[in-house]
């Protein structure tokens, strides 16, 4: 790694292990990029067929693009992670003057890492500094001897953190990668369905809520086909089976619980798997009794139970026109969705600058 001067020996002590091989090494910079990348490639043994270069500031780099580049270097001579540019891109004079309208189709945006021959990189630095040459990167100096340089497709996350913005994304990037099970996309969802026929001399509950009626539901808890069908949502959205999975009715001690007290455990593992509530939907399939003017106290149970917001709950009510065992007033369904996203960790910005130091890094210019 390359560092400035001053930060050499701490580096040494925090950032290289123990017993480190003699091929692990902390090397002071010069004053522009360039001088330290001379610096560095001295230190490389010539018994080294390719060296990567990777800049300190792009913190997320993931080793299938740097298997990628090494195999692309490997194969011609020299390689570089780009990204293809995706908004219209002009030429544009100091005075903010546009003088042209580029071809998108054939600008790309250029990335560490890049690797090359170590002897092809050692002639292009040196062919540089022989002529007072300071390129913008290590494969513009390259290019400079006419030999191609290849692309490998980037990584959007394999972001330069120069900017207050670029902390902000990288906030991000890390909430994705301490998600549970890796890197996780923004979000997760699942489905859930509970059904239960009428009975005499029970009472009805639907989200935690008592509603007057002749009948109730048959179950072997208290039959709350919302709660139930919002159990096995959430279950779904953490890979985790359905309630009859974790709360099976061969149990003596589920009689006649409450549908709320089993949402409220769901929702506990829910957390405890590092996932948290964005919000969940729910519809009660019934042709009676009457639903609606019950919603707003169903909203509020479900919620309670669920340790969230209120705004982050729905309810609906349907009926089917008549139609199948809910339109014979036969029993009542409910349908629910859950969206779940990662719990965010607590990141500072010296969190950041921890990730960003376990990078192989350079001084920027």
């Amino acid at each position: 790694m390359i560092l400035a001067p001053e930060d050499v020996e701490r580096a040494r002590r925090s950032l290289l292990r123990p017993g480190a091989p003699q091929s692990e090494r902390a090397v002071p910079g010069g004053d522009t990029r360039q001088a330290s990348l001379r610096a560095g490639l001295a230190e490389v043994s010539p018994a080294c067929d390719l060296v990567l270069i990777h800049d300190g500031a792009r913190p997320f780099l993931r080793p299938q693009l740097v298997h990628n580049c090494l195999e692309a270097a490997a194969a011609h001579g020299a390689a570089a992670a780009a990204l293809p540019a995706t908004d219209t891109v002009k030429e544009v004079t100091p005075e903010g003057v546009v003088t042209a309208t580029l071809d998108r189709s054939r600008l790309w945006l250029v990335q560490t890492p890049q690797a090359f021959r170590r002897d092809l990189l050692l002639e292009a630095h040196e062919a540089a500094a022989r002529d007072g040459v300071i390129g913008t990167d290590d494969a513009s100096l390259v290019e400079r001897l006419g030999h191609p340089v290849h692309v490998v497709l980037g990584d959007p996350d394999n972001i330069k953190i120069t900017h207050p913005q670029d902390v902000r994304r990288s906030e991000q990037v890390l909430s994705q990668e301490q998600a549970p099970g890796g890197r996780e996309t923004a979000a997760r969802s699942g489905i859930g369905y509970d059904a239960h026929a009428f009975a005499e001399d029970r009472p009805l509950v639907l989200a935690g809520v008592r509603l007057r009626s002749r009948r109730g539901l048959l179950g072997h808890s208290d039959a709350d086909v919302v709660s139930h069908a919002l159990c096995d949502a959430l279950l779904g959205a953490i890979g985790a089976g359905d309630i009859g999975r974790h709360f099976p009715d061969s149990d003596p001690q589920y009689a006649g619980i409450s549908g709320l007290h089993l949402l409220a455990q769901v929702s506990h593992l829910v957390r405890e798997t590092g996932w948290d509530i964005e919000n969940v939907d729910t519809v009660v399939i019934a042709e009676e009794p009457r639903i609606a003017p019950h919603i707003p106290d169903m909203r509020r149970a479900l919620a309670a139970a669920m340790a969230t917001q209120i705004e982050r709950v729905n309810v609906k009510a349907k009926t089917t026109e008549g139609m199948g065992f809910t339109g014979r007033g036969e029993g009542i369904a409910s349908q629910a969705i859950a969206l779940l996203r990662p719990v965010a960790p607590s990141l500072s910005r010296a969190d950041i600058k921890e990730q960003t130091c376990r990078s192989t890094s350079l001084p920027k210019e």
